[in-house]
């Protein structure tokens, strides 16, 4: 750690970040980078020792041995909150750290704008409406209905604040679990199986980890009641496709909303366009107007804890992917 570390901002977006760097550390030399491919070059020249980084790209491009493996940089701020596209790095030698909360509103908000489009039916009356078709459909209440949250992190917490609210009946998953004021149970993951045939809605909000990949399965889909709405704010792998496209053609749930894939973009023969009864949204949930300003403000809180020699906020450990 130096109080005056050379700043790489890696971002597809840089005048903004680079706007917030000069105002709250204008004595700091900072690099802009907006490409994967000249990341590592740069890291290279200037002998970063911080690097502020974007998915931006997707995840297989992603120059991660150059952030992770580099004998200069000392910390990597994530932009967002996943940090799997970093693979595994050594938490001696980096601190990684992650801007976890800066969309959990807006993450929450996509989660509850999919369970109120399938219970009000919009998108069969979207249908209705451009067949000129008049009567047929059903709205139903969300109110005394069930949902159970997969992952109880900032944005886990924010789906369980808002579906309170509105009458919801709220269980959740966490890795350690503990009470907690918005949740009406807290389970650890061993009793996935048990929760998933209680729940309307199932929300998915974990990290991809060994232990996360393929985790709504097979079982967990053969477990599901036939009316369930399950959204997918997580990563793609935590859902697996093949299971899922097994249960929408056997018509064992109600539909879908999935904002991750395992492959992205989401191929064109893709069999998960076809569905009716899914929403198919571009890994986009977390991304609304001012959300990197955010995340480069709470860089800028952090590099300020980090030239002091303090603490950092939102470290990640590696072996939990949080």
């Amino acid at each position: 750690m130096s109080a005056r570390p050379t700043v790489i901002l890696h971002t597809d977006k840089p005048d903004g970040a680079i706007a917030v760097l000069g105002e709250t550390h204008p004595d700091l030399e900072v690099h802009p980078c907006d490409t994967y491919a000249g990341l590592p070059a740069l890291i290279e020249r200037t002998a970063a020792e911080v690097v502020y980084s974007i998915r931006f790209d997707g995840t297989p491009r992603y120059p991660r041995q150059a952030v992770t493996e580099s004998p200069t940089v000392k910390w990597v701020s994530i932009g967002g909150s996943g940090t799997d596209h970093l693979g595994r790095w050594d938490p001696a030698r980096l601190t990684v750290t992650n801007s976890a909360g800066v969309a959990a509103g807006m993450l929450a908000e996509y989660a509850l704008g999919a369970i109120l489009s399938f219970s009000l039916d919009l998108r069969g009356f979207e249908r209705r409406q451009q067949a000129r078709q008049w009567g047929g459909g059903r709205v139903e209440p969300i109110e005394g209905k069930t949902i159970l949250i997969i992952g109880l992190g900032k944005t886990g917490e924010a789906v369980a604040r808002r579906a309170q609210t509105m009458g919801v009946r709220t269980l959740g998953i966490r890795a350690r679990p503990k009470p907690m004021p918005c949740l009406d149970e807290v389970h650890g993951p061993d009793a996935l199986l048990a929760l998933i045939g209680r729940a309307d809605f199932i929300v998915c909000c974990v990290p991809l980890l060994p232990a996360t990949r393929g985790l709504v399965g097979k079982a967990a889909f053969a477990a599901m009641k036939p009316s369930v709405v399950l959204i997918d704010i997580s990563r793609g792998g935590v859902v697996e496709e093949a299971a899922l496209l097994a249960a929408l053609d056997a018509g064992r749930i109600k539909g879908a909303a999935l904002d991750v894939f395992t492959a992205e973009p989401l191929p064109a023969e893709h069999p998960l366009w076809g569905y009716d009864n899914v929403a198919v949204t571009p890994h986009c949930a977390a991304v609304y107007e001012g959300w990197d300003i955010k995340s480069v403000r709470m860089f800028a809180d952090n590099l300020a804890r980090y030239r002091r020699g303090e603490p950092l906020e939102n470290v990640v450990n590696p072996e939990r992917g949080y």
